[in-house]
């Protein structure tokens, strides 16, 4: 392991060398359809199950 630090603005700019316009693209669109569907989804079993999902795809969400 190395001594220096990953930062997010390092992983910014190692994303914006590397992704594609493409890659981009669907990354966004994949982030609109999941706050589309948070926010449509207000069934409190929905919202439950979905607050679940993102926890178990490590998503920090609070």
């Amino acid at each position: 392991m190395s001594a220096a630090q990953d930062t997010v603005h390092d992983r910014f700019d190692r994303a914006r060398t590397t992704l594609t316009a493409g890659q981009i693209a669907t990354g966004l669109g994949l982030v609109a359809a999941i706050a589309f569907t948070l926010l449509v989804l207000q069934d409190p079993a929905a919202h439950d199950s979905l607050h679940n999902f993102r926890h178990a795809a490590g998503v920090v969400c609070h």
